[in-house]
């Protein structure tokens, strides 16, 4: 059974950085997808984030060039770095885990991240 511990998050002002932090315990698959997903109340949850199985990253448009997504495979840690906050940044995030078979199976329990001026 996998275990799923979010931590990180918080508030910080524009311009600013902050980092979300996720360990899988329990992963036995060799394959493992990881991503990082953000929702505002009212508004679906969309997809910042992600690695494949071999590594490579993908961003949303929205966060290219100011979030870098990173991972310790030796730790089972996933990473968020979040730079040059902006106020629509604000939303509950999530880190999900998954076999790479089209769909996250482990989600953690989710962070706060506001962006205030």
């Amino acid at each position: 059974q996998v275990q799923v511990v979010q931590s990180g998050g918080g508030s910080a002002q524009a311009g600013g950085s902050l980092r979300l932090s996720c360990v899988f315990s329990g992963w036995t698959s060799a394959s493992k997808c990881m991503g990082w997903f953000r929702q505002v109340p009212g508004k679906e949850r969309e997809g910042v984030a992600s690695l494949d199985s071999n590594g490579r990253p993908s961003y949303a448009d929205s966060v290219k060039g100011r979030f870098t997504i990173s991972q310790v495979d030796a730790e089972n840690t996933l990473y968020l770095q979040m730079n040059s906050l902006k106020h629509e940044d604000t939303a509950v995030y999530y880190c999900a885990a998954g076999s790479c078979m089209g769909f996250y199976d482990y989600w953690g329990q989710g962070t706060q991240v506001t962006v205030f001026s």
